[in-house]
């Protein structure tokens, strides 16, 4: 049996068009960048593991929801057809809907748990605690900072918390990663030997773009931390990839997401 990721598969769920600033503390609110919203499917013994969810495309659609969810000024949600992103992007990549057996979300975030819908009653989803309590938490701290239950308080959802780093499936290892908001989490995937070995680290909003990286710069929003703080997770992952050796693959780059989208897809996975 495979101890690690036979296959990784990466997902464009959308785009957000909104201020550099969004992404890196300082930048100019003038610049308008037009960032991906990723997913990843990873192929493990057994079946498929997702990693996020994309948008609550209901909050889009619906003129009077997105009013209520949509409605900060600066930003445009973009979807990529007429359907739904997940359901389009799996039969694109060959993959049925049922053969995904356990979602992983980095956060929850409306770019990131919009999808969890989908899978209310079907799967096991892997969260961090801290991440789940603050956003079912009373009063309007978690709406203000874009996180609403709408997308993920639902009774039929199969949470599988953890308390730090957790093993999700085999070569898929969630990683702690705190300020973006609460409870984030990254994840490092580790590939079987029998695809060649190696592997990566994938930051998801604990580092939006390559800069936020290659300089250490803080990410632009964050929830009970100070944009200093922020940096100190991009450190861990930095770490993390230097200790194994693996890719470190920021969250939101629209240079980095796409081409690597394409090598993976290219590539021979035996």
């Amino acid at each position: 049996m495979a101890s690690g990721v036979l296959r990784i598969v990466l997902l464009t769920l959308g785009w957000e068009e909104l201020p550099k600033a969004v992404s890196v503390h300082g930048a100019s609110q003038d610049e308008i960048l037009r960032e991906p919203v990723p997913g990843i499917l990873l192929q493990v013994d057994g079946g498929w593991v997702l990693l996020d969810t994309g948008f609550n495309t209901a909050l889009i659609r619906d003129p009077w929801l997105a009013a209520r969810y949509h409605g900060r000024p600066g930003y445009t949600a973009v979807l990529p057809g007429p359907g739904e992103p997940l359901e389009e992007a799996l039969a694109a990549a060959g993959v049925p809907f049922d053969g995904i057996h356990a979602v992983g979300v980095s956060h929850l975030h409306l770019d990131h748990a919009g999808g969890l819908k989908l899978f209310a009653g079907r799967v096991p989803v892997h969260a961090q605690r801290r991440e789940l309590e603050y956003g079912l938490s009373p009063g309007p701290d978690a709406e203000e900072h874009a996180v609403y239950r709408v997308d993920f308080d639902d009774p039929r959802i199969d949470w599988r918390l953890a308390d730090g780093d957790a093993e999700i499936a085999p070569g898929v290892t969630a990683v702690s990663t705190p300020g973006h908001t609460p409870g984030h989490q990254s994840f490092v995937v580790r590939l079987d030997e029998s695809v060649g070995g190696g592997g990566f680290v994938f930051a998801f909003d604990a580092a939006d773009l390559t800069e936020n990286l290659e300089h250490e710069l803080p990410v632009g929003a964050f929830v009970g931390v100070t944009a200093e703080e922020t940096v100190e997770p991009i450190r861990r992952l930095k770490a993390l990839a230097a200790e194994t050796g693996y890719r470190l693959v920021p969250g939101h780059d629209p240079v980095v997401w796409p081409a690597l989208g394409a090598e993976l897809a290219g590539r021979r996975w035996g």
